[in-house]
């Protein structure tokens, strides 16, 4: 555990406190796992004399004083007060906060979340202690909610989602039942992306955090994904089941897939990436609703045009988590372009069709991701790598394996020919610029050679 925590604790207890670690750092030093950060909850010491007490050793970051939280400059260490919390209204914020040192432990812990994140620790002592019997729901991998109090706040909810894929717990009935009477109520956007973005960078079931929101009932606050609960596929080819089930099946690919390339990286997550290709596999199929049916000729259920059905529901469900730009941006290519690496192997797509591929997704090897996982989400099926192989050897001696091509010739180049900036621009550079996709040049000179041959004076339009 923390230095610096022991530390704390031990100026606490020159002050007639007591500090205790509480929270993922206890509960994640009982999985195995390394905390990344710590807090410490410091009982029988007054507010103004903590942090008077503690200002004299570190710099404090008041940010979160008004909620009796101290958190110590430099270091991974938030320092809190007990708290008694009254709910006042509606939303994750809508709570007054009155600090108590002189709670009992049963007491400030009673408004904790889950039983795995209320087990205490003494940094002095390693004395463990345990009011609602967090460590024995670890062993048996069960996800409990501590008191009634959990109702208060709607956002646990999605925090049991994230919680039950990350580590592998099974939900308490009895946790399930109190969700399904609470509502999403006025939570902020931002909160509800928080807790969808550790389910896909950090669950390792993700398919478990999806059954939890299904199970609660929540699942209905998310009618894109709702829609895939029963959609039919068909079973030679899908023999896991509905789109639901596959969906499932592919976002537990995903992770492990995102495990393995950390783990090749010495353990470093590749959050910004990880994201957007798990954003692309949760929505890669929310079209097949709306395109599914029975084919007589077929013979056999098909989803024709699905790939590019997707686009407008995942632009909505990703609208109402975040308004990240680049997100919206870069997800919904993925959707609408998931199935076409195994339609380029099939057809051996030409150099200029992989280069148009790149400009549409941004990065080629993002979309070699979403079909791999799609792929995989098949079982007893297995994979099918020889595709993406190829489509990821062809991309990489193209060099746009990770970036789009950049066009070579810009208006600043048509402005030292002596042209006038002009509407004509836009469609000359992008006439030059799908000229460039098709390999008609490869650099400046040729392109401006290009230009004089079979641009200059001819209208574009």
């Amino acid at each position: 555990m923390s230095g610096v925590a022991a530390e704390i604790a031990e100026i606490v207890r020159e002050e007639g406190g007591r500090a205790l670690l509480v929270g993922g750092c206890v509960r994640d030093e009982i999985l195995g796992l390394e905390p990344k950060d710590f807090d410490l909850e410091c009982f029988g010491v007054a507010p103004d004399r903590l942090e008077a007490a503690l200002s004299r050793h570190y710099t404090l970051d008041l940010v979160g004083a008004s909620f009796g939280v101290l958190k110590i400059h430099g270091h991974d260490v938030d320092v809190a007060l007990p708290r008694r919390e009254t709910k006042l209204g509606l939303g994750h914020r809508a709570f007054g906060t009155e600090c108590d040192p002189f709670l009992s432990l049963e007491e400030a812990s009673a408004r904790r979340d889950f039983t795995v994140n209320a087990i205490y620790r003494d940094p002095l002592t390693g004395e463990t202690l345990d009011p609602w019997g967090g460590v024995k729901d670890l062993e048996r991998g069960v996800l409990r909610h501590v008191s009634d109090h959990f109702r208060e706040d709607p956002l646990r909810v999605l925090r049991g989602m994230q919680f039950v894929a990350r580590f592998n717990l099974a939900p308490a009935p009895e946790t399930v039942e109190i969700c399904r009477g609470m509502t999403p109520e006025n939570l902020a956007r931002e909160r509800l992306f928080e807790e969808w973005s550790k389910l896909l960078l950090k669950g390792r079931r993700i398919s478990k955090g999806l059954a939890f929101l299904r199970a609660t009932g929540w699942v209905k606050y998310y009618p894109e994904l709702e829609r895939l609960i029963g959609c039919a596929q068909d079973p030679h080819w899908h023999p896991e089941g509905d789109v639901w089930n596959h969906t499932c099946c592919c976002l537990d690919a995903f992770a492990a897939d995102r495990d393995r390339r950390a783990a090749e990286r010495g353990g470093a997550p590749d959050p910004v990436e990880d994201l957007v290709v798990g954003l692309a596999v949760l929505c890669h199929d929310f079209g097949k609703p709306a395109c599914t049916a029975y084919d007589p000729v077929k013979k056999r259920i098909r989803s024709l045009g699905h790939d590019e059905a997707g686009v407008e529901p995942t632009l909505s469900f990703l609208s109402r988590l975040t308004n990240e730009e680049r997100l919206l941006k870069e997800v919904p290519p993925l959707v609408r372009l998931h199935m076409r690496p195994f339609a380029m192997w099939r057809d051996k797509s030409s150099d200029g069709s992989i280069r148009r591929l790149a400009a549409k997704v941004v990065r080629i090897d993002r979309l070699i991701r979403v079909a791999a996982a799609d792929d995989a989400g098949r079982p007893p099926y297995p994979s099918e790598p020889e595709p993406l192989k190829w489509l990821a050897e062809q991309a990489k001696r193209l060099e746009v394996e990770d970036s789009a091509p950049k066009p070579i010739v810009q208006g600043r180049n048509l402005i030292a020919l002596g042209m006038k900036p002009s509407p004509e621009f836009g469609r000359i550079l992008s006439a030059l610029y799908d000229a460039q996709l098709d390999g008609e040049f490869s650099d400046l000179e040729g392109g401006l050679g290009y230009f004089h041959r079979r641009l200059e004076g001819k209208d574009t339009r």
